[in-house]
């Protein structure tokens, strides 16, 4: 198998503290050249299933594999595998080329060979001709950079990251996302990527693993999580969503006949039954008018955002989160609207 496209296989794999489980047992594969994020809030176990596959943890139970090898009983630098820290971890007093190399000549590098890897390094991640300078005389954004160079020069089977943008300001994250995912595809990378973002994990992934109280909560990719999520932690989870409580009057082949207040939808049951039933809605599935059939409503708080104005709408459903595009016509608090809903962007989720 190409080194560098390595599959990661874990089977069992568990961890606790004395009686705290940390991660519950779980499979899992993640598949050669792909890009997983493992997504979830703080203390869900993503970062301590991420330091198992590193060799930072030993797994209390189940067995890893990485590009088809038993790593479980090798420590982290048998495994060739290299992670990216959330502090980047660049040696101060080092310079960039030097903290680059440094990983090589700890391994038998010459410092000649060492370095010109190490030249190449920086070049794949666009910082050539900044060998000489401290970690001190980089921005945040380069500094990553050569956090990820340093982890690249060692040509690792799987490439790890640890929330490793939450240091950087909002433009600089998402420019170094874009940054990370193409070069994860342009070299074909396995990449395991842990973040509590929820857009983050959307624009890098191939697949998520959402994660809840040390277990998986639901596994895709990102347009099958975000369009069909399994229960409403996930819903909630993967972007914004209005959680409210509807009924299924009735189904017909796939298909269940849902009331929310006024409004009758069609949606796909998923398995539910004929009764009380639990609905998510998109912020940007609401429709507004002045007028007419719909669910009653009152604008409560309208915010401009620019390209778009984000709306509270008071409902017998409930407070709806809304994002509309009619940045020119924006309604003002304490209008009465009429809501509907694009059936693209409401689903039926378990509790």
């Amino acid at each position: 198998m190409n080194n560098k496209a390595a599959e990661v296989r874990l089977e069992g794999i568990a961890k606790r503290y004395g009686k705290v489980e940390a991660v519950k047992p779980l499979d899992l594969v993640i598949e050669g050249g792909t890009l997983v994020t493992l997504l979830g809030p703080s203390g869900c176990g993503k970062t301590t299933l991420l330091r198992m596959i590193a060799g930072l943890e030993q797994p209390s139970a189940g067995r890893l594999f990485i590009g088809g090898r038993d790593v479980t009983l090798l420590s982290a630098g048998e495994r060739n595998v290299s992670m990216v820290f959330q502090s980047y971890a660049l040696f101060p007093h080092m310079n960039v080329l030097e903290n680059v190399s440094y990983g090589l000549i700890s391994s038998g590098f010459g410092k000649k060979d060492a370095a010109a890897r190490a030249e190449a390094a920086l070049e794949t991640v666009g910082l050539r001709g900044f060998g000489a300078r401290l970690p001190s005389e980089m921005s945040g954004g380069q500094q990553q950079r050569v956090a990820v160079a340093r982890a690249l020069v060692l040509e690792p089977a799987v490439l790890l990251f640890d929330e490793p943008l939450s240091n950087l300001d909002t433009r600089l994250r998402r420019s170094m996302r874009e940054e990370i995912r193409a070069l994860q595809q342009r070299l074909g990378l396995t990449v395991v990527y842990v973040t509590h973002d929820q857009a983050e994990a959307l624009a890098v992934s191939d697949k998520i693993v959402v994660m809840r109280n040390a277990e998986i909560a639901q596994s895709g990719t990102p347009e099958a999580l975000y369009a069909a999520p399994e229960n409403v932690f996930v819903a909630t989870f993967m972007g914004e969503a209005n959680h409210v409580h509807g009924a299924i009057e009735g189904i017909t082949g796939d298909t269940a006949q849902v009331a929310l207040d006024a409004l009758r939808l069609s949606l796909p049951h998923r398995g539910l039954g004929v009764g009380p039933c639990d609905v998510v809605i998109r912020p940007e599935a609401i429709r507004l008018a002045d007028s007419g059939p719909g669910i009653a409503g009152q604008i409560a708080r309208a915010t401009y955002m620019g390209a778009h104005t984000e709306y509270l709408i008071a409902t017998p459903l409930g407070e709806l989160f809304a994002i509309l595009p009619d940045r020119l016509h924006r309604r003002a608090a304490g209008s009465a609207v009429s809501v509907t809903l694009d059936p693209e962007g409401v689903v039926l989720v378990r509790p």
